[in-house]
């Protein structure tokens, strides 16, 4: 088409869509499409990494969400276990677990006496059929082992973070100095080791999954920024022209915005798909590793809500294309 015919037809175009914002609005978005498929492998280049950053972002959410559940899980599971003398009578025991349960702390306190706990004992050897133990017991009689088995008092809290009060209960009040047990040492710290682990990477892997998210969103911002510009570049006559007949920047930035921001939306889609593809994959060997991922099957659960996902990793993709086009758009159009 020669330059005449380009700008005929384009004062034509100008006209029409002067009194229609609609038709105006369809036009934008065809050259936009047609913008995006003649800058084809620049288009999906910008594409592939918005969808590595979105993945990238789905994956550090529910890393961060998985293993603070995990932690919080162990944290309701551990309890503290208390140990006292062999022998201790039943009564002093619930004595010195009411006093107990007068803690803020506390969720709930469990006592059991020698025998109780020398049965649990026994059953447990029963179950993994340890006829070692079992014969030694045979031998040396129920009796001498019960004798030598502490009672115990077992109590859950609510922060495992803060155990002070509960150990100034245990050290200061004569009923718990009488009957502790003196081989036997609380177990306070029990499993607080493998707690902060759990804790340290659920912080590490949101720590390190915003990193990589701000590092591919810098090269998904660049990538971007770069296609738009070459976009700009490659239709500079074109651009030329239109401005001399009058066209709106509106309606000049609008393909380029549309160009941009339909990568965000195939990314969208992609890396949901990808993501929700590899979060089924890789549950069920978690969920095997004493992982707690009970939370995100439940929210993954409903239909609703995996659409709200796609909607969020949508919404971000074009939040992120078309930023990024701004800023080319802004910098390189004021040139023609």
């Amino acid at each position: 088409m020669s330059r005449e015919k380009t700008i005929n037809r384009l004062k034509t175009m100008l006209k029409t869509t002067n009194h229609h914002f609609f038709r105006n609005l369809g036009r934008i978005f065809k050259y936009g499409g047609i913008g995006f498929m003649r800058n084809f492998w620049l288009s999906i280049t910008a594409t592939v990494v918005t969808t590595l950053t979105l993945v990238l972002l789905f994956a550090t959410i529910i890393a961060g969400s998985v293993l603070s559940s995990t932690a919080d899980s162990m944290r309701g599971k551990i309890d503290i276990s208390i140990f006292f003398e062999p022998g201790t009578e039943k009564r002093d025991l619930v004595s010195m677990a009411n006093t107990m349960k007068q803690d803020d702390n506390v969720k709930s306190v469990d006592v059991t006496t020698s025998e109780e706990e020398f049965a649990k004992l026994y059953k447990e050897y029963v179950d993994s059929d340890n006829q070692q133990l079992l014969t030694t017991i045979d031998l040396v009689g129920e009796d001498t082992f019960i004798k030598k088995t502490p009672a115990a008092m077992r109590i859950k809290v609510y922060n495992t973070d803060d155990l002070s009060s509960i150990k100034n209960i245990v050290n200061t009040n004569d009923e718990f100095q009488e009957n502790l047990s003196k081989k036997n040492d609380p177990t306070y710290d029990a499993n607080s080791s493998v707690i902060s682990t759990i804790s340290s990477w659920a912080n590490i892997a949101t720590k390190g999954g915003t990193a990589l998210c701000i590092l591919f969103l810098i090269i998904s911002t660049l990538v971007i920024f770069n296609t738009i510009r070459m976009a700009i570049y490659s239709r500079a006559e074109e651009i030329y022209m239109e401005k001399l007949v009058g066209a709106d920047n509106s309606f000049i930035r609008g393909p380029f915005l549309i160009e941009a921001m339909a990568s965000g939306v195939f990314a969208g889609i992609i890396s949901g798909i990808i993501s929700l593809i590899g979060y089924n994959i890789l549950s069920p060997r978690l969920d095997s590793f004493d992982i707690n991922v009970t939370s995100v099957n439940d929210f993954l659960s409903y239909p609703q809500n995996i659409f709200l996902v796609f909607v969020l990793l949508v919404g971000t993709g074009i939040i992120i294309t078309f930023i990024s086009a701004r800023l080319a758009i802004h910098k390189y159009l004021k040139k023609f």
